[in-house]
């Protein structure tokens, strides 16, 4: 069942990519969406299994990988509690995003392709999640980085597409170069990449007798707890480049340009929750780190609460929605930072179906107005599109944690378990986390009313063809709505409460000094409740703004003009990264270009000693005229010059 999990999407993917074009669109997208809908349900079969179960983990072996040396690795699928909650975000909102992308893809005539990019990415992502070992994780991991360069630069005849993808390949790769130094140091320090391995070494390692240098990392000699921060801060590094953290973020609301059932898919509920993944797989890592945790911690906080500021203003309605996603993985980092690692993974399984929910309702909008994007040219929806007005509403109530709804269960479980943490940085995460929930509600609820309520303000042609989607695309919102309502309050209790123990077995490791899961149930009742204060203060103020005075947020920009400007242009970091990395990186490349290649090498090359002997060679196949008296000419001056040489040069030889 789980090779069959897995390598269904593959199987799907080559049959679109190799006979799209003989098949046909339909037949493409038929047999890769009811692939992955039969991949989701033995999905789901396999998380009931497993977690409710007291089914021990499972190691099944493909085959044998990789044997050099002492490096032997075999491809083997991981089973346990935390593969199998993956297994289901991914599969389920995979085959919904298909069978979603038959309504929303149906003009465009490559269809086949775009069906074999989406079930590529899928195979990628579950390669990772099921990895065993360190170098089937990072097989995984780039494997999704290549189906989102080529999903987000789908529509490669836009500019604006191709730069949008090169851009997140590049920037990931910052991320990337990181997780790599990472597992290279795992394999110094303990001769091996597989997980159990490691993860059985790892405690003895640190707590060992090793006071002398175990590693040389940037010239500093490291003992076994700075060998373990390092290898933790370098693995981190991975995710913060995927999961688009603090300082690694640019590259995801450019992302936006790709279809939006690829924001759906790649940036809502998958892919970017990678960085998440992996942080929780690796905890029995990173709970040897404190420092690495902290920094965790930090960065988890600072991106929820900027990635927030900027949604606020944002007019691009799927850029304000990729922002959200931002700052709502900030959120689950924040989690792995104080070790509540279960609450983190929560976060990410609710965060799953009210994000997608988000995104495809976008994606319904978009179709409605005629590919339309731009809130301010949207208004008064509603009537016409009740359906995915509801479905909205619902992803909107549960992203703002909106007492019942899955939302307000993981999310408000973060905000308390940042306040019992107890690294350095946790009251922060706490501070900072709490503000973001209020901007979180007052940006969700700014897209609602910008786009269903009030005037319309789209053309009339326009508004005479707004029309509700298909049901191949609705269907999809009302199965995501039903998990963004009722996901939390099914599984609070086998994900974060009293059947943890039960539930996660080994699957996530926490010390006998992580105390967070307990602690965090005893929080004060002011900590409780602050989540929903500043809900509903998001929310009014979001109504008095976009209902009762509309013409108050226009005034506000212009009193304050810079900071209005400096959240529009997302505190300038692309102008920064620009000017620090681009255009230094652009010069060096024209200097290399045109000094290098053009004057040094083409100089002295093909334009220098090649052309100068090119015009000898020319001027001595003048001589060859074909007649004899030439010849005995060039004989009788060779002779000449030969009898000179000895009279004068060759004379002093006795």
């Amino acid at each position: 069942m789980y090779s069959a999990i897995v390598f269904l999407p593959l199987i799907g993917f080559l049959i679109a990519g190799l006979f799209g074009r003989m098949i046909g669109s339909k037949a493409s997208e038929y047999i890769t969406s009811g692939l992955l809908i039969v991949a989701a349900i033995l999905s789901w079969i396999a998380f009931f299994s497993v977690g409710f179960t007291d089914a021990p983990p499972q190691h099944v072996t493909i085959l044998r990988w990789i044997n050099s040396g002492t490096l032997d690795v075999n491809w083997m699928i991981r089973v346990d509690t935390l593969t199998v909650v993956m297994l289901v975000v991914v599969n389920t909102v995979s085959s919904l995003v298909h069978v979603y992308s038959i309504g929303y893809m149906h003009h465009d005539p490559h269809r086949p392709r775009f069906f074999a990019y989406l079930s590529l990415f899928t195979f990628a992502m579950l390669t990772l999640v099921t990895a065993d070992n360190l170098l089937q994780m990072f097989f995984g991991w780039e494997g999704v980085g290549l189906a989102s360069y080529l999903l987000i630069g789908f529509w490669y005849q836009k500019p604006s597409a191709n730069a949008a993808a090169i851009k997140a390949f590049v920037v990931n790769r910052v991320g990337d170069f990181g997780f790599a130094l990472g597992i290279f140091g795992v394999f110094y320090l303990f001769n091996s990449i597989d997980l159990d391995t490691v993860f059985a070494n790892a405690h003895a390692f640190v707590e060992g007798e090793h006071s002398e240098p175990v590693l040389d990392f940037l010239g500093y000699q490291l003992d076994a707890h700075g060998a373990m921060t390092a290898l933790c801060l370098l693995l981190f590094m991975g995710a913060m480049g995927k999961s688009a953290q603090f300082l690694l973020h640019t590259w995801l609301p450019d992302a936006m340009e790709g279809p939006t059932p690829v924001s759906a898919l790649i940036h809502a509920a998958t892919m970017v929750t990678a960085g998440v993944f992996m942080v929780a797989r690796l905890s029995p890592l990173f709970e040897l780190s404190h420092t690495a945790l902290t920094f965790v911690t930090f960065i988890g906080a600072t991106t929820a609460f900027f990635a927030a500021t900027v949604g606020l203003v944002q007019n691009d309605i799927k850029r304000v929605i990729a922002y959200s996603t931002c700052s709502q993985l900030g959120y689950m980092f924040v989690a792995l930072g104080v070790g509540a690692y279960s609450v983190g993974i929560f976060h990410l399984f609710t965060h799953a179906f009210f994000k997608a929910l988000l995104f495809l309702g976008a994606g319904s909008v978009i179709h409605a107005v005629s590919d339309e994007q731009d809130m301010r040219k949207m208004g008064g929806l509603r009537k016409h599109i009740p359906v995915t007005y509801w479905m909205m509403i619902i992803g909107t109530l549960a992203l703002t944690g909106f007492p019942l709804t899955a939302g307000y269960f993981s999310k408000d479980a973060i905000i308390e378990s940042a306040f019992v943490g107890h690294n350095s940085f946790a009251l922060y995460g706490f501070w900072l986390t709490v503000a973001a929930a209020a901007l979180t509600s007052f940006y969700s609820w700014r897209l609602a009313f910008m786009t269903f309520h009030g005037k319309p303000r789209a053309p009339v042609d326009v508004m005479k063809h707004v029309h509700e989607s298909p049901y191949v695309m609705t269907v999809p919102l009302m199965i995501l709505a039903a998990g963004a309502l009722f996901a939390g309050l099914i599984f609070s209790g086998v994900f974060i409460g009293e059947g943890y123990g039960e539930f996660w077995r080994t699957s996530l490791f926490t010390s006998s000094e992580n105390h967070v899961l307990h602690d965090m149930h005893d929080v004060p009742t002011w900590v409780k409740f602050a989540p929903l204060v500043m809900m509903i203060g998001g929310f009014a103020l979001a109504w008095l703004f976009y209902i009762r005075s509309p013409e108050t947020p226009k005034r506000l920009a212009e009193r304050h003009e810079g900071l209005y400007k400096f959240l529009l242009n997302k505190w300038y970091f692309d102008e920064l990264y620009d000017a620090i990395f681009v255009r230094p990186a652009m010069w060096v490349g024209r200097q290399l270009w045109k000094k290098g290649d053009g004057a040094t090498i083409d100089g002295l090359g093909p334009d220098g000693i090649a052309a100068r002997v090119q015009n000898v060679t020319t001027w001595v196949v003048r001589l060859q005229t074909g007649y004899i008296y030439h010849y005995a000419f060039a004989m009788l001056i060779g002779v000449a010059a030969l009898v000179t040489w000895s009279m004068f040069g060759g004379g002093s030889a006795h």
